[in-house]
């Protein structure tokens, strides 16, 4: 095997190992339900942030930080990305507690959807007639579930829209992913650490209150966080995108599978339909981005 091949083949596990994490994100979350979603993301941001600062520490990886002494409005994006990732980590913490597993994949299912739709509104990327007929079988998915439903299925649309606008905000401000969650979580951390104290001496604090095991899944938040993360970035870096695009939806599928099967969350033939337009979706998108790596060739 030549050494670029074994490269892609470490790319691969990387990627499968992190797109596995995230899938099974819930069977950590779900435990935690009688603590208010709040509350977890704020301890989620606080030990991420010592959890980053430990590994930064140990490797001595301070140099990224330069351009932002010199440059402090740099911040400016790094603090709007990071208040869409905590809206989308405190919404889908709170959709796993609250038995929308579901609907939350739906969302993770949808979002490279919403990544070509802010391409074309914001960066004013254009659209092959493929992607248009993917976002037109997504909105058509999406109509059917909200007129049969009876309800906009906002937990998927907020899910797919905070993290697309997320990814869209770090497009403009690159940083290696490592790097990336150690300024986003460095930036928030003293608010939420502040809110915990707070909650803490008005009694309202679920820290030191809770079972053992509790107490250390919300200090291993940040672990949980940073560690797949960290296999994204060594797979990403040995990958081409459209590998990761296929991988990508090992984990919807795994918190689907979670909702249904573990979790018995509704899912009857409603629901199906509207998720088979999707998956029709994503299979058009797949195919227009599999025909343009092809031509790149």
């Amino acid at each position: 095997m030549s050494s670029k091949s074994a490269e892609s083949g470490h790319g691969v596990l990387y990627a499968i190992g992190a797109y596995l994490c995230w899938g099974l994100f819930p069977l950590y979350w779900k435990p935690l339900h009688q603590v208010a979603p709040l509350q977890i993301l704020c301890h989620r941001l606080v030990w991420s942030a010592v959890f980053v600062l430990i590994l930064l520490a140990v490797r001595r990886q301070w140099d990224w930080l330069q351009p932002f002494r010199r440059e402090p409005r740099r911040l400016g994006v790094f603090f709007l990305s990071s208040v869409m990732l905590s809206s989308n980590w405190l919404l889908y913490i709170w959709a796993v507690t609250s038995g929308h597993i579901v609907e939350s994949s739906l969302g993770y299912f949808i979002n490279p959807l919403v990544n070509v739709l802010l391409g074309r509104l914001v960066l004013g990327e254009r659209l092959g007639r493929l992607q248009k007929a993917a976002v037109a079988l997504a909105t058509a998915g999406v109509l059917w579930l909200t007129l049969q439903l009876g309800a906009v299925p906002w937990v998927a649309l907020g899910l797919a829209v905070t993290f697309g606008l997320y990814g869209l905000m770090r497009k403009r401000a690159p940083l290696p992913s490592l790097e990336g969650l150690a300024m986003e979580t460095f930036l928030l951390a003293p608010a939420a650490l502040l809110l915990l104290v707070v909650l803490e001496v008005r009694g309202e604090g679920s820290f030191g209150h809770l079972p053992t095991l509790q107490n250390a899944m919300l200090i291993g938040a940040g672990a949980v966080t940073a560690v797949p993360l960290l296999l994204f970035a060594n797979g990403a870096r040995r990958l081409k995108l459209a590998t990761l695009g296929v991988i990508q939806y090992i984990s919807p599928t795994l918190q689907l599978l979670l909702g249904v099967l573990l979790y018995q969350e509704t899912f009857d033939h409603t629901r199906a339909i509207g998720f088979v337009l999707i998956w029709a979706a994503l299979l058009v998108y797949s195919l227009s981005s599999l025909r343009a790596l092809l031509r790149g060739r």
